[in-house]
């Protein structure tokens, strides 16, 4: 399954009845109606007219981050301050079946997970092709397969020998996370360029489910990851016009639900909604890839060194900023407010932390319905009771809480970048738990899998994003450890490659699954001069 590139690998396109569009691997047989040509014209028509734009805008993104790396910080912007201001504006009034998001369940777009999250008793179910999945050829169009199915309320798994999965008359409301602006799909070419994974993962998805999702009285409903400012959701809303206008869909039918990730983005919150407002469902606190983005955009400054990742919680001064302003932006436009994903899993076979793990998300929930939130995410379905009890009490079956306007929060730059934690510190055990959780994930990646548990937690992209964001930034830095003396008062590139030869050997060595190549591309990640700005960019080369 997993090949190193090399030029001489280089597979030769095959071509489709749809001219300018090739591919690069034939799709999984089972798969195969995903990519009919009208599909293919689709999502080639929405490549052609977009991509230039999306290229721009990644290009406007290196530039900004030559700006903070030279000093610059971030603020509200003053050229659209106008629209902070108005009143008037609020986003396009919510469909009935997202009007009660107590609870919203994620996951990859893998059958059987697919099938247990839309009966979990959830109210949303977000297909993830994003940050829970590894984008192998496979994974992404039998991804897509399994959405045409779900959609349809068919989604079904015999094992041979053991159980069936089916779905259950009453299933959670079905929204899909394509991937994200930065990502190209490089099995497909488009003019002989591979194609905007955003637009093929998106477009996929439209074209074969929009006008049956809204004979079933949903819709096509999406969240939008990754955004660092609000002319990427302009360009998202363009697409999304010019998707229903060419399939006769009415306008408005899509609705998206923006995941507040980035810090830059943060700074532009109501100017996302705006950009969005008549295909606007909400906006939500990502709050690992949100953690990622503050070390990354700030990886030049030591003010903007982060100690241990287990220190870095939502009751931190500025994570609270963060998610209080988030509560205050959507409620003042009408739009749902919804809450993160705690990272703690339950466990079937262990008691105890079975019941740490419980207590972890009470708390969490039990902060965020009270600040505010009309929901919130959970990554496992034993946890959508816990989740929706808290819920429930908080509203007392009221929908959502879009009436607290939240007017005690400000919009405070200064509090937003004050990136401080109490008695916060770089331990030797930190840095050896980022090395491992780094590892076992990049090698469960390579091996297909983008959603793994690791010491008792959720471990996605995002999260495995921050593990090799702290260790470059701790290396560039030589930050010092708070527990560490010596040879290790220091984390050195020497330190880092010691303890991560001794992680490898705890796992089982370099010969393990793919744990050779995840040391290889780690120490890539980790030990180069330039920060890369996300690891599934070298990652999804070795993909196949």
């Amino acid at each position: 399954m997993i090949d190193s590139p090399s030029p001489s690998a280089a597979p030769q396109p095959i071509p489709t009845n749809v001219a300018g569009v090739s591919l690069l691997a034939a799709p999984p047989s089972e798969a195969a109606h995903v990519l009919s040509d009208e599909a293919l014209a689709f999502v080639a028509g929405l490549q052609r007219r977009f991509d230039a734009t999306r290229q721009m805008l990644l290009e406007r993104r290196r530039d900004r981050q030559a700006r903070l790396d030279a000093g610059q910080r971030p603020d509200f912007l003053p050229e659209t301050a106008a629209i902070r201001e108005e009143l008037g504006w609020r986003v396009a009034q919510t469909p009935p079946d997202l009007q009660r998001r107590w609870v919203e369940i994620t996951g990859p777009v893998e059958r059987k997970m697919m099938i247990n999250a839309l009966n979990s008793g959830a109210d949303v179910f977000m297909a993830d092709f994003e940050d829970a999945l590894s984008p192998s050829w496979d994974n992404v169009v039998q991804g897509q397969a399994n959405l045409i199915e779900a959609v349809r309320c068919a989604l079904a798994l015999d094992i041979p020998g053991g159980k069936s999965y089916r779905l259950n008359p009453q299933i959670a409301t079905l929204m899909v996370r394509p991937r994200g602006w930065q990502l190209d799909e490089r099995h497909l070419l488009v003019d002989g360029a591979p194609i905007s994974a955003s637009l093929f993962d998106f477009g996929l998805y439209f074209f074969h489910n929009a006008r049956e999702a809204l004979q079933r009285g949903t819709g096509p409903y999406v969240y939008l990851p990754k955004l660092e400012s609000h002319l990427e959701a302009r360009l998202w809303n363009d697409v999304f016009v010019h998707a229903q206008e060419t399939l006769g869909i009415p306008q408005g039918s899509v609705r998206a639900t923006v995941l507040i990730e980035t810090i830059l983005a943060a700074f532009e919150m109501e100017e996302i909604l705006y950009e969005l407002r008549d295909h606007a469902a909400g906006l939500n606190a990502g709050r690992w890839d949100y953690i990622f983005s503050l070390i990354k955009k700030f990886r030049t400054d030591d003010a903007g060194i982060l100690p241990d990742r287990a220190q870095i919680t939502m009751t931190v001064p500025f994570m609270r900023a963060y998610t209080e302003l988030l509560v205050k932006t959507c409620h003042k436009r009408g739009a749902h407010a919804i809450g993160g994903m705690a990272a703690f899993i339950p466990s079937r076979r262990d008691a105890a932390v079975n019941e740490v793990a419980l207590a972890k998300v009470r708390e969490d929930k039990q902060r965020e319905s009270g600040d505010g939130f009309d929901g919130t995410w959970v990554a496992h379905p034993d946890l959508v009771p816990v989740a929706g009890e808290i819920f429930a009490a908080a509203l007392r079956e009221n929908d959502h809480q879009k009436q607290r306007l939240r007017a005690d929060v400000a919009a405070d730059a200064d509090a937003l970048l004050a990136l401080r934690v109490p008695d916060g510190a770089v331990t030797l055990g930190g840095l050896r738990s980022n090395i491992s959780v780094a590892l076992q994930y990049l090698d469960a990646w390579l091996r297909g899998n983008g959603a793994v548990a690791i010491f008792n937690l959720m471990e996605d992209t995002a999260t495995a994003e921050i593990s090799r964001a702290q260790l470059w930034q701790w290396v560039r830095h030589r930050v010092a450890l708070a527990d560490g003396e010596g040879a290790e008062a220091k984390v050195t590139a020497e330190l880092y490659a010691r303890v991560r030869d001794e992680e490898i050997e705890k796992l089982g060595g370099r010969e393990s699954g793919e744990l050779g190549q995840a040391a290889d591309l780690l120490d890539s990640l980790v030990m180069g001069d330039d920060f890369a700005d996300f690891l599934t960019l070298g990652a999804y080369e070795r993909l196949q």
